[in-house]
């Protein structure tokens, strides 16, 4: 999304002179740009994940904290979709714009709460902008795998999740359930819960599991991207329970196509109930949608009377 009177780009696709990043997932976060605006846990993620030097020059603000640029005021507000995870209000004499970025509601003691920020325009993601997207609570996604662990005392249960955000998140909901067992992490998770851990987020006893553990690892659970499921890293352990943490996990199809034996639905996008409530609740006179399934929620928005249209990705490559 390109901001005319900043010259700027909100997460762009591809390197620009000056980024402005609501978070540091791979499809918002990319390296090489000259100036990149965003929280310090953004950034701090995008060196993780990129390396000291993914951009010439950066900048972190403080949630709250308003700076003025050419006669336009920026200021962060927590996104709850991640750590650092960040929506962002552009406003001057006339006008208030707020992009969402990627947003949760629901609380997550691995992220920032999301904050409700009123505006006049609001652009919101719509990932789960359907209206069978109605999330069930993540505790009890959990008490599903906990359940599961005692039901299969010899399978050694591997869960999917993203390597940013979810796999935190996951661990944190284990141990609110009480479960103190060490937790195995595949190497790609092990950088990122680094950080977590130094951020003061407490998730137990954790390991990074190597070839020496395979065989030890009956009723324990492994953390690995969801792409390792289908590796042949996955091949290493004898009597696996193949799992998956996604919001998507909704739909059977998709658990069916991905033979998965135990969905667990704990998403870190809103949901139908939260993107609509949301909407509502920010006031703005204007809605503008993008990110996911837009049409259904177009479709809502005009039949409650509000002002809504669909964006789409221009390249000019």
């Amino acid at each position: 999304m390109f901001i005319e009177a900043l010259n700027a780009y909100i997460d762009p696709i591809k390197p620009v002179d000056k980024a402005i990043i609501t978070h540091a997932h791979a499809d918002h976060a990319k390296p090489n740009h000259n100036k990149v605006l965003a929280t310090k846990d953004t950034i701090n993620i995008m060196k993780i994940r990129y390396g000291e030097n993914c951009a010439k020059k950066f900048q972190a603000i403080e949630y709250g904290e308003k700076i003025n640029i050419n006669g336009l005021g920026i200021t962060l507000y927590p996104a709850g979709h991640i750590l650092g995870s960040a929506q962002v209000l552009l406003e001057n004499k006339k006008n208030k714009v707020l992009i969402t970025g990627d947003y949760k509601t629901k609380s997550d003691d691995t992220a920032q709460s999301f904050e409700l920020v009123k505006t006049e325009t609001l652009i919101t993601e719509a990932t789960f902008g359907l209206p069978i997207f109605k999330h069930p609570e993540p505790a009890e996604e959990i008490e599903k795998l906990l359940s599961s662990i005692k039901l299969f005392t010899n399978k050694c249960h591997i869960v999917g999740a993203y390597a940013l955000g979810k796999a935190q998140r996951v661990i944190s909901l284990l141990r609110k359930k009480g479960y103190d067992d060490i937790i195995y992490l595949h190497g790609a998770i092990e950088k990122i819960t680094n950080y977590y851990l130094q951020r003061g987020i407490k998730l137990g006893k954790l390991k990074k599991v190597t070839k020496d553990d395979v065989h030890n690892l009956k009723g324990k659970i492994v953390i690995a991207p969801p792409s390792a499921l289908k590796d042949k890293w996955v091949r290493k352990f004898p009597d696996v329970r193949y799992c998956l943490a996604s919001g998507w996990m909704i739909i059977k199809q998709r658990v069916k196509q991905s033979k998965i034996e135990l969905p667990l639905v704990i998403s870190d996008h809103a949901d139908w109930n939260e993107l609509t409530n949301t909407i509502l609740n920010s006031k703005a006179k204007k809605i503008w949608l993008t990110h996911g399934r837009t049409d259904a929620l177009e479709y809502w928005c005009k039949k409650n009377n509000l002002n809504a249209m669909a964006l789409y990705l221009k390249r000019d490559d």
